[in-house]
């Protein structure tokens, strides 16, 4: 099926379906509630009001959001580090490696997020446009230079593609963008468009009131489309999905249920006074200067509450569902078995890699073509290599859960006494602490051994 320049070929399509549950969990709260019943159902018979107010008062708990942040910013723990075949020109590059001021650490940290988050994101290696500039010389009298540009998930419209030597290579790539345009003397306006880039050329088309229409176009002087791919879990060439997938329909689950707690909860907060024997047309006072007064002899006046089974099967299933994102979660940094070398066959540690640590090894190839490409703009021989710090791998799902449950409450998403009652669950501290306690005494007990005196030092 013939395309339009600025539509998604089938392949985008196939990925983007799962885009939005991820994009409403990113927003916070504000999003998911604009999502309204594409993330939180209206109930059979529920008048649109009363749908309007639950809505308006569901919070969601940020399970999603913090686990990608705890697991995009592992890799980056420790600073990426340059080999030596790393040119020194390509390194005082990288200290600003986007011409926006974030050095490659920085810049690769927020690429593994997006990655991570939606399955797909991109590297365009590129270098500024230039007029007049004849030779190298004059690029480095201007201080002309490759750069990269971090292209997010919802970018890539689509490409065409080849095998060359074993290997894919792309024929076509075609990139949305936007650019401010001035409007008005103060105004910014905002206009759509899409770059199709060959090897070799590119051209520029730009939206107006009838359409895409070509505005620009140029040449290169690489033979190649200078576009990297990063993948989250990949599924094929161009193609990935986020790895975290199950973990955000866990996260919607738990939004809904959290909203039916806060209802019940509230139902069961306020008592109903219940009458019997008394005439419909009755006024009563209710208080403690108040007397009523009943003519029948079966009369009855009492309040009836909620029994309160419902609000602990409730918070059971909350309890449950927050395990069940945290257990899944951690999958990520399990150590599993993967295809095994001859090399690797006589070394477990090499063969037993978490999916986590897979993921950031392909990392760190697409970050080493980037290199490739910046050192290929200036007719360098080679780009070098990075590397990525990567032991962080666990050798059982307890042991990778309790490693979340200590960076989820560093990064304030559980207390210090949910961190301690979880690890007594997976049997990672003794069911005899009391919790409160514990933390009572850790205040009580001062600095840690060693520490006391260094300040005077």
């Amino acid at each position: 099926m013939a395309l339009k320049v600025n539509e998604q070929s089938a392949q985008v399509v196939a990925m983007a379906k799962h885009w939005p549950i991820v994009e409403d969990l990113l927003g916070g709260t504000d999003s998911m509630r604009q999502a309204a019943e594409r993330r939180l159902l209206k109930w059979p018979n529920e008048d649109l009001p009363s749908y309007e107010t639950r809505l308006a008062t569901a919070t969601l708990f940020p399970a999603f959001a913090r686990t990608l942040g705890v697991m995009s910013g592992k890799p980056f723990a420790k600073a990426l580090t340059y080999a030596d075949d790393v040119p020194a020109q390509i390194r005082e590059w990288c200290d600003d490696v986007d011409l926006e001021g974030r050095n490659l650490h920085t810049f690769a940290s927020e690429l593994l997020d997006e990655a991570l988050a939606f399955g797909i994101a991109g590297v365009l290696v590129d270098f500024p446009r230039l007029e007049g500039v004849k030779t190298q010389a004059d690029e480095r009298r201007i201080g002309a230079r490759p750069y990269m540009v971090k292209i997010n998930h919802n970018q890539v419209l689509g490409w065409r593609a080849k095998r060359v030597n074993g290997g894919m290579k792309l024929t076509q790539l075609r990139l949305a963008e936007t650019a401010e345009a001035d409007d008005g003397e103060y105004g910014v306006a905002t206009v759509e468009r899409v770059r199709v880039l060959r090897p070799g050329s590119w051209e520029l088309w730009q939206k107006d009131r009838q359409g895409y229409v070509l505005t620009d176009s140029g040449e290169t002087s690489l033979p190649d489309i200078p576009f990297v791919p990063f993948y989250g879990r990949r599924t094929g060439f161009m193609t990935g999905i986020s790895p975290l997938l199950n973990l955000a329909h866990l996260n919607v689950k738990h939004w809904q249920s959290q909203s039916d707690q806060d209802t019940i909860l509230h139902v069961a907060r306020v008592p109903i006074l219940f009458m019997k024997g008394f005439p419909s047309d009755q006024v009563v006072t209710v208080g403690g200067s108040a007397a009523v007064k009943a003519e029948q002899t079966d009369a009855d006046m009492k309040y009836v509450e909620h029994t309160g089974a419902a609000i602990d099967a409730g918070r059971q299933s909350l309890q449950d569902l927050e395990d069940q994102m945290i257990q899944t979660g951690a999958e990520l940094l399990v150590q599993t078995p993967g295809q095994r070398s001859a090399t690797e066959a006589n070394n477990d540690a090499e063969a037993n890699k978490s999916e986590l640590q897979r993921i950031v090894e392909g990392f760190e190839d697409s970050l080493d073509q980037c290199l490739q490409f910046m050192a290929r703009w200036v007719n360098l021989e080679q780009g070098g290599h990075v590397s990525l710090f990567k032991d962080f791998g666990s050798a059982t799902l307890t042991d990778a859960s309790a490693q979340l449950i200590l960076s989820m409450q560093q990064s304030g998403l559980i207390t210090k006494e949910t961190a301690i009652r979880e690890q007594q669950r997976r049997g990672m501290l003794a069911p005899d602490i009391d919790p409160l306690d514990e933390l009572e005494r850790v205040t009580d007990e001062g600095p840690e051994l060693g520490m006391i005196g260094n300040g005077d030092q």
